[in-house]
């Protein structure tokens, strides 16, 4: 089980700015205007169902491919925050590989994700 608070995701946040890959990626203005139009609740709506579709699943057939590196801002926060497939969710997160995720793991990703997002919309 992930305890989550808000000093760890934080912590995690500024952990994986210090990574030069990570910390390349940031909302473009169409991204941050896509945010503005949908509504942050919406946005949440998505990286669940992105979460859920492409991350959650015991056995993922392309694993390492499945999420864009463009096309919706949650994707782009994805790579940001290291949730964008199962070996950068073990090695940054420490959430196993090859088990369905549960309930915990899921929020604790979409959190971090919309966190990320978050902090790039005040930019």
């Amino acid at each position: 089980m992930i305890l989550i608070n808000n000093m760890f995701i934080v912590e995690k946040l500024n952990s994986l700015k210090k990574s030069k890959f990570r910390s390349s990626f940031h909302l473009k203005i169409k991204d941050k205007q896509y945010v503005y139009e949908k509504g942050i609740e919406t946005i949440e709506k998505h990286a669940y169902d992105f979460v859920m579709k492409r991350l959650s699943p015991k056995i993922i057939n392309n694993d390492g491919k499945q999420t864009p590196m463009h096309g919706h801002p949650v994707f782009i926060a994805q790579h940001a925050t290291a949730t964008c497939c199962r070996n950068c969710l073990y090695k940054w997160h420490k959430i196993e590989k090859n088990k369905q995720l549960n309930k915990n793991e899921i929020d604790y990703i979409v959190l971090i994700i919309m966190s990320w997002i978050k902090e790039e919309m005040k930019n």
